[in-house]
């Protein structure tokens, strides 16, 4: 028996972790690349809880920044960034259901040096901006690398530990139409290094059909996406989506065998962290037979906190908490 059986997503969903069929979202099968998420685009393709994808993704520049004398500030059209894939129509999903989403593989693809970093002006977290400050914008450099499951060629040097993650996921809101740059409850522009393969994330069903969307992957990135830009990759990504009724929950959660996660988007920072370990406490509560006071006293000595992203228009933070403290 593996950790996957005993999942929210096996225990609760519809297909109880079963996995039905497979489908290819290629680039020429998903033709336009969409960069905001909302209920207004036609899916791209419908599935059945349970259904496995193959999704191949761009890269955050859509590609456009081939080489090292690419700089962003002249091939990018902004605010046309973050290209997406989907949306995704799932049969059946309702308001009020939850998506889950596990990650079986990502992989890097297209030609070498596949991954891109970039220093851009007036972005970044430890950067001012023209808009408030009096200071020059940073000078913008791209840097290229080589990114294979052996690793990430940082220099000839260092050779850095390949760990991809999918940076912006979830599933369309209600009746807002939000760049694919912004994170909230919906999922989004996370940039959550947790979003790995082996992973269950799930989101909260804001429409008919959910709408999922993925896309923006990345060989590695450290915690806060410092510069505002990862190891930015196209990548093939596979992943498998359930559906599970009658599971309401605020925003973002994560499961994987050793931890749950849950996530908090804002500004301030302080105010995603609150978010993120509220969530984490009530969810110990809900499914796990605490009462709040000793979920409130466990998080605050066991508890741990992941920097997704710091530089965004919202930023990103993980509460998670170890199942060997939970029983399991």
């Amino acid at each position: 028996m593996t950790w996957l059986s005993l999942s929210h997503m096996a225990r609760r969903g519809v297909a109880k972790g079963r996995a039905g069929a497979t489908h290819r979202l290629t680039e020429e099968m998903q033709g336009t690349y969409h960069y905001v998420y909302g209920p207004y685009s036609a899916p791209v393709l419908r599935i059945a809880p349970g259904d496995v994808v193959e999704v191949e993704t761009l890269d955050a520049f859509g590609g456009a920044v081939k080489t090292e004398d690419d700089l962003p500030s002249r091939v990018l059209t902004m605010p046309f960034v973050n290209p997406q894939n989907g949306p995704i129509a799932v049969e059946g999903a309702e308001k009020g259901d939850v998506l889950a989403v596990h990650i079986h593989s990502l992989l890097p693809r297209g030609p070498q040096p596949a991954g891109t970093t970039a220093l851009i002006p007036d972005f970044g977290g430890l950067v001012s901006s023209s808009l408030t400050h009096l200071n020059a914008p940073i000078a913008e450099k791209v840097k290229k690398m080589v990114v294979t499951p052996e690793g990430v060629q940082f220099s000839d040097k260092i050779t850095l530990p390949y760990e991809p993650f999918v940076g912006t996921m979830g599933v369309s809101p209600e009746i807002e139409a939000v760049s694919s740059l912004q994170p909230d409850y919906w999922g989004g522009n996370m940039d959550l290094p947790d979003v790995a393969p082996g992973a269950v994330i799930y989101f909260p069903v804001q429409r008919k059909d959910a709408h999922f969307f993925i896309g923006d992957c990345h060989g590695r990135q450290g915690d806060g996406e410092l510069c505002g830009v990862a190891v930015e990759i196209p990548a093939t990504v596979t992943v498998q989506i359930d559906l599970i009724k009658g599971w309401s929950i605020p925003g973002v959660r994560l499961e994987t065998e050793d931890f749950i996660m849950a996530v908090g988007s804002a500004r301030p920072m302080e105010d995603a962290a609150r978010m993120a370990y509220r969530d984490l406490i009530r969810w110990l509560v809900t499914d796990y037979g605490f009462d709040e006071t000793e979920a409130y006293f466990l998080a605050t000595q066991a508890g741990k906190m992941r920097v997704g992203n710091m530089v965004d228009p919202k930023y990103s933070l993980g509460a998670s908490m170890k199942k060997s403290w939970l029983g399991q």
